[in-house]
């Protein structure tokens, strides 16, 4: 792993944007939604942190948080199984004042003491709701030469149609900005309906480890809950807000939509190399045999993990580990999540399973193209 030994820290806030895809954190949250096969949402964050030397990283959960630990275990895949610094999880009353928070600025104060015992001079914070090869090294060289309070990375893009039509705060807030000249953040929107192309930030800011400790600890004091609206959008003309463009490749999961053509974007070479090149993304092992092919089956257009057991037709879809495919069925523009088994003679297009789903022998399920059908975890259709 590359190690640059940089001066900053890292805090991810796993639960955000859960409820816009209620269907896939029944018993999971945001950070833990499998994704490209093999992976987890957190898993690309986290990558991208460690790879730009971040080793010292906080994950603050709020709820259905034990498929998330029982993924990172002690962070021995990205490096993090260290005595000093490594992968710390904070779960909701592991301490008398870590509570359920609401936004960012509640989830801070609650482990102010652990921010203040910390000795990197800079703190990233994230969510995890981004799948995106992403170099911080970058981010924190841009934001120490600009001189600002806050750097914050923003996507230029259309405002997905998942957030165009969520109603309020229910659904989370999401926001675009608006910058001078020089790059400088003179407006930030709330939940904006445009659907124009915007400068859409990816919720990663960077900031001054101290200047964050005090801007939490008199917000928090005040009454405010949210980071961005309740601190950034009021004092813009007193906090030096620096905008960060990012034009890599970014899988933004906004919805089971959105969730469904992310992962079938990966069935392109160029988006599958943009979200895994330069650097590599680290997963927790698991150890499966490669995928066999048994006489007779075919695939076309796929993405499939290893552990598979393919002896029907498959074409267009991503296979997580352990899946299989029973003679005779035929799976067409599909996404299956890990040891999902399709016996023999079944029919699937458009449709999304969830971890060890049955689809039984000569069951014919169709989805729309607009709308997929999802089958919930351990099901037996």
């Amino acid at each position: 792993m590359v190690n640059s030994n940089a001066n900053a820290m890292g805090i991810l806030f796993p639960n955000s944007y859960d409820n816009m895809v209620p269907d896939l954190v029944t018993e999971r949250l945001m950070a833990s939604i499998p994704f490209a096969g093999r992976y987890r949402m957190v898993d690309f964050i986290l990558s991208s942190m460690v790879n730009c030397g971040i080793d010292n990283i906080s994950i603050l959960v709020r709820q259905n948080y034990h498929s998330l630990m029982d993924h990172l275990g002690s962070g021995r895949e990205w490096d993090l199984t260290r005595k000093n610094g490594g992968l710390t999880i904070f779960p909701p009353y592991a301490e008398k004042a870590v509570k359920i928070y609401h936004g960012r600025i509640e989830a801070l104060a609650s482990i102010i003491s652990f921010l203040k015992a910390q000795r990197e001079k800079y703190v990233i914070l994230s969510d995890t709701n981004i799948a995106v090869n992403f170099d911080f090294e970058d981010l924190l060289q841009k934001h120490i030469e600009s001189g600002a309070d806050v750097t914050a990375a923003y996507k230029k893009e259309k405002l997905p149609d998942a957030m165009l039509r969520a109603e309020g705060a229910a659904k989370g807030f999401y926001y675009t900005v608006d910058t001078d000249e020089n790059g400088r953040v003179t407006n930030i929107l709330i939940n904006p309906k445009e659907t124009d192309e915007q400068n859409l930030l990816m919720n990663i800011y960077v900031l001054d480890r101290e200047f964050l400790i005090k801007t939490v600890e008199k917000a928090f004091m005040e009454g405010f809950v949210y980071f961005e609206r309740d601190i950034l959008a009021r004092n813009l003309d007193k906090i030096h807000v620096q905008a960060y463009e990012f034009t890599g490749y970014l899988a933004r999961i906004s919805g089971l939509r959105s969730y469904f053509d992310e992962n079938m974007k990966l069935l392109k070479d160029e988006n599958l190399d943009g979200l895994f090149e330069p650097n590599p993304i680290y997963t927790k092992i698991r150890d499966d045999n490669p995928t066999r092919y048994i006489n007779g089956a075919t695939a076309k257009d796929v993405l499939v993990a290893d552990g598979c057991v393919i002896e029907g037709d498959v074409e267009n879809c991503v296979l997580f580990r352990g899946v299989q495919i029973g003679k005779g069925a035929k799976v067409k523009n599909c996404v299956l999540m890990q040891d999902t088994i399709v016996e023999a003679g079944a029919e699937l297009d458009h449709v999304i399973t969830d971890k060890s789903v049955v689809i039984t022998a000569g069951t014919k399920m169709v989805g729309a193209d607009t709308y997929p059908s999802f089958v919930a975890k351990y099901k037996r259709v």
